[in-house]
């Protein structure tokens, strides 16, 4: 479970803010900001719920085009006209699959066996200014790329105690001989969770949630999909391995 600060604190909303800042100091200012999230679009959206002046987040989760009705150029276009600045929030694996189509396909992996990803902040503030050069109209983007240092502070009290109470679970689990499992909270309680229910899945944002609905109403940015994309949405099972019920289906971990 990630620390609450990575969505909120200080490591995000300081990049966001500078954007924000730049934005507004300039005609026509966009402020866009490129954070942690290779398949998973968690750390944007909560970051962008936290700020409330995101004017756009787009994460891997939720498709989206450049161009025609609809698209995001047309967006900023709007967004400009009407209140001269904005902020965009970019999660680092939204629009890999635009960038395949237009660049050579990249297939290097690093240590850790993760497909290495093209830098679709680079190549997308270039195709916004790119259009805007296009259409005559005067715009200023700052691009700002935090990496690591949106976690890269020190912990607070609730991380101390959190951390302390897993590292109390995992001894106290050992000691009672289970294996193969990791410490964590379901539901507010300490629980032991096998390893291959850890990895068998992706923890992906559900975009027909009501978070992500959330967001929308925040930003007021079209949700960029069409009848196809909500069809597919609606398929997906609950996250964090919910029923419809809400209840959590963990099988109990296996003693030696």
């Amino acid at each position: 479970m990630s620390s609450p600060k990575i969505f909120n604190g200080p490591g995000a909303q300081r990049a966001i803010n500078a954007a924000h800042v730049e934005a507004e100091s300039n005609e026509n200012g966009i402020g866009f900001v490129k954070l942690m999230g290779r398949h998973s679009g968690f750390i944007a959206m909560y970051a962008t719920l936290a700020s409330r002046d995101v004017d756009c987040c787009l994460i891997p989760e939720s498709p989206f085009y450049l161009e025609g009705e609809g698209g995001l150029f047309e967006y900023i276009e709007k967004r400009l006209k009407e209140h001269g600045h904005m902020v965009i929030v970019l999660a680092e694996g939204a629009g890999q699959e635009m960038m395949t189509k237009s660049m050579e396909s990249n297939t290097l992996e690093d240590a850790s066996g993760n497909k290495v990803l093209k830098d679709v902040g680079l190549w997308l503030s270039q195709s916004i200014k790119d259009h805007f050069k296009k259409i005559k109209m005067v715009m200023n983007l700052k691009y700002i790329d935090p990496t690591y240092m949106i976690r890269a502070i020190p912990s607070n009290a609730a991380d101390n105690v959190y951390c302390t109470l897993l590292a109390q679970s995992a001894v106290h689990g050992a000691m009672a001989g289970y294996t193969g499992y990791t410490s964590g909270l379901v539901h507010g309680r300490q629980t032991y969770i096998p390893f291959y229910r850890i990895t068998e899945k992706q923890n992906s944002v559900v975009i027909t949630d009501r978070m992500w609905a959330r967001l929308l109403s925040s930003t007021n940015q079209p949700s960029f999909l069409g009848p196809k994309h909500v069809s597919e949405e609606n398929k997906e099972t609950p996250p964090n391995g919910e029923n419809c019920n809400g209840v959590v289906d963990i099988p109990q971990v296996t003693k030696e």
